[in-house]
């Protein structure tokens, strides 16, 4: 009977680590004199041209960073900062057949085999820093290079025992499952570009 009961509740913390924590995001517009001095100087020299140029702060619980949002070359551009004014990632908006189609196929099966039904709301092409200098990731990120080291986020809308749920869902270049987080509320709290 004890041994049961260690199952269940193991069984129960496996669950929770395995899809990660609840995305808490919030995230307000600020004027470009609220970031940190270092950002704009990293950049300048990609700003050249670009539409809809925005600036937010992003707290989440455990941090805060800052973003600069903005439209280039037809290209919904996100470029996140920490708290610090260091580069964090460079995401920018695409569509299903902008993956390559191994890729595409192997997450399509993880999200049948997790989800079921799904529908994909929004996936981005995700750029991280990871010990990379800025300039690179930058370079890389704005040449839409397809590289190894790159990630694929999407917000996915499901349906499951609590009723309709977005996720945040996380993989890798070649399509194999890194994260996921189910989004607190049902809808964003603040619209990608205003």
């Amino acid at each position: 009977m004890r041994l049961t009961t260690c199952t269940v509740i193991f069984l129960l913390l496996t669950n929770v680590f395995c899809f990660g924590q609840k995305k808490q995001e919030r995230e307000f517009r600020i004027d470009k004199e609220e970031l940190p001095q270092s950002i704009l100087p990293v950049l300048s020299h990609h700003l050249n041209n670009v539409k809809r140029l925005r600036f937010y702060k992003e707290l989440d619980g455990k941090k805060s960073s800052y973003e600069v949002k903005f439209k280039k070359d037809k290209l919904f551009y996100s470029v996140e900062f920490d708290e610090n004014g260091a580069l964090e990632d460079v995401e920018f908006i695409i569509r299903e057949n902008d993956i390559p189609q191994e890729t595409l196929n192997s997450i399509n099966n993880h999200l049948l085999k997790t989800y079921g039904k799904f529908r994909i709301k929004k996936i981005q092409q995700q750029y991280l820093k990871n010990g990379t200098d800025a300039k690179t990731v930058l370079r890389n990120a704005f040449q839409n290079l397809i590289l190894p080291e790159i990630n694929y986020e999407m917000v996915i809308a499901v349906k499951d025992k609590e009723g309709y749920g977005e996720y945040e869902v996380t993989f890798d270049s070649n399509g194999q499952h890194l994260l996921t987080r189910k989004s607190a509320a049902p809808k964003y709290d603040h619209v990608l570009f205003q």
